[in-house]
């Protein structure tokens, strides 16, 4: 059903590729259990070193014993169900085992307050959450303020009173769940994602069955995936770029997925350990991990089974890809995409990487860079992504559930407005800008955060930079910097004219941050994503704006 061309060069793919979804697409039925049950699906590695390999005859069976168990205490087709399990080895079974009910998953992340639990399971109308003990007094602490809430299922640990055993619901369950006439499938609901909320209150993005097919161009094409192949993807699973790198497209390569369930603080060394001891084989990982992990000796790792790095998630700095080359020989090819969308946007194999650009529009995303008034902006000019709908695009979300007025606000006169600003160079790459909100406005010019941000990681004493627009009334805004320095260094007016001298060698003079202060950490959403917003906001209050 999916099969892998190789392509000559961007031309050659867009002539030749033509992402396609089969009619009623259900992931579980159509992929899953077309998989040779023998072959391994997923290598686990938990926090205290075991690991263990799962088939795809293993996920065949558990995802169908799950599914009867479920259905036997009451899930039906459509409800909402919150999941929030890290990387264990089970989120896979769960979600397939929903796909094959029909019921909605909503992948949440591990540090969900009692308050977040709370509000999200009342705002998305969940009926049933299933989570690991370690989470379950956060769910009991709020299920009070959760009328709708009557299903709470435990993984591991002692039993608490009020929720049923995983492991007796799957010991349960029959081993087969036939396909019917009932079965979901294609444009019903499939997934509810919760968008990172960098800007507001979280979003309700809602996927259908057909979203999965799109993320064959990620596993495949920019993953470079072939049968057999091992990849490592680092997000956890309560955000939508798990599935990007940890499940749909790389199963569909007949790949196999590795997961290291690690937690607690993340360590770079330990990373790098895993890649060597694992013999990973494509890895795809966040900027700001890269930019940890160039910071090691990487002569002391063996990444010799290594031969395709991606990135995406926010701007890859220029530097951290000349040091990532040149220790392995090895490019990392970036990609650009929403929780609302699959892969738009990218740098394949077959394509010579520009450092910082995210690449090319992917093929069935007809983009377009427009200004406030809907127009196409010329080469050169900064102007919203967005993309045309006017026909079906596949991968695309189908509605922020619930909330009709949000959906026409994005989703209008034939377009999708993303809110994110990019310009394209002669050769028809895009260079990502930064969310609409970001972008500063300083004695007329237009300053995107990220070109600012790349400058200033690059210096040894930066460990990370949020660069954000600080009120001015000769300017109208200052470019102001928020850094975080590495070991050994500390805040000076010295260090302060260092850095901004160092800025002005690398981008344009105006660009340069004439304020700099210095923070142990940055605010930053639950993903990991820099909330440039919370900044402005505390400068505002700082300064009486």
């Amino acid at each position: 059903m999916f099969s892998k061309e190789e392509y000559e060069s961007y031309e050659d793919l867009v002539a030749r590729y033509k992402p396609e979804c089969p009619d009623n697409f259900n992931f579980s039925y159509d992929v899953l259990d077309g998989m040779d049950p023998a072959k391994t699906a997923l290598v686990h590695v938990d926090d205290a070193g075991e690991r263990r390999e799962f088939t795809f005859g293993f996920f065949q069976e558990t995802s169908c014993r799950l599914a009867n168990a479920l259905m036997e205490k009451g899930v039906k087709k459509g409800d909402r169900i919150m999941l929030v399990l890290y990387r264990r080895m089970e989120y896979w079974t769960v979600m397939l085992a929903l796909h094959r009910i029909g019921a909605l998953p909503i992948p949440s992340p591990s540090l969900l307050t009692k308050k977040d639990i709370a509000q999200r399971v009342n705002y998305a109308k969940v009926s049933a959450i299933i989570c690991e003990d370690s989470i379950c007094e956060r769910v009991d602490q709020a299920k009070p303020e959760c009328d709708g809430l009557n299903l709470l299922v435990q993984i591991d640990g002692d039993l608490n009173p009020g929720w049923e055993d995983y492991e007796a619901l799957l010991a349960s369950g029959e081993p087969t769940c036939p396909r019917t006439a009932e079965t979901p499938g294609g444009d019903d609901p499939m997934v509810i994602f919760f968008s990172s909320g960098t800007t507001g209150l979280p979003k309700m993005v809602m996927h259908t069955f057909a979203y999965p097919c799109s993320h064959f161009t990620t596993g495949a094409l920019w993953h470079d995936l072939e049968p057999g192949d091992l990849h490592l993807t680092l997000s956890e699973t309560g955000w939508a770029k798990s599935v990007w790198g940890k499940f749909y497209g790389q199963w569909m390569a007949k790949a196999a997925v590795f997961v290291w369930d690690f937690r607690g603080k993340f360590e770079p060394g330990e990373l790098l350990r895993i890649l060597d001891e694992n013999r990973i084989t494509t890895f795809c990982a966040p900027p700001t991990v890269y930019r940890f992990l160039v910071r090691e000796d990487l002569t002391k790792y063996d990444l010799s089974a290594l031969r395709h790095c991606t990135t995406a998630g926010e701007l890859l700095n220029d530097s951290v890809f000349h040091a990532w080359q040149k220790a392995f020989d090895m490019p990392i090819y970036e990609g650009y995409g929403q929780t609302e969308t699959t892969l738009q946007v990218a740098t394949f194999k077959f394509m010579t990487p520009k450092p910082g650009s995210i690449g090319k529009p992917v093929p069935g995303w007809d983009i377009a860079l427009m200004d406030e008034e809907g127009n196409q902006v010329p080469q050169g000019e900064e102007g919203e992504i967005c993309i045309r709908i006017d026909k079906p695009v596949l991968g695309l979300f189908d509605s922020y559930m619930d909330e009709e007025e949000k959906t026409a606000c994005v989703k209008c006169d034939g377009w999708y407005h993303t809110g994110d600003k990019a310009w394209a160079d002669e050769d028809g790459f895009l260079w990502f800008m930064g969310r609409t909100d970001d972008l500063i406005k300083s004695s007329g010019y237009r300053i995107g955060p990220f070109e600012v941000e790349s400058a200033l990681v690059a210096h040894d004493a930066v460990i990370e930079a949020a660069v954000t627009g600080l009120p001015d009334d000769v300017r109208g805004q200052l470019v102001k910097a928020t850094v975080v320095l590495a070991p050994g260094y500390e805040p000076s007016d010295e260090l302060t004219k260092t850095l901004q001298a160092f800025v002005r060698e690398l981008t344009a003079p105006y660009k340069y941050p004439r304020v700099i202060e210095y923070v142990d950490d940055l605010p930053k959403t639950i993903s990991g994503k820099i909330k440039r917003k919370d900044i402005r906001e505390a400068d505002l209050k700082k300064h009486g704006k």
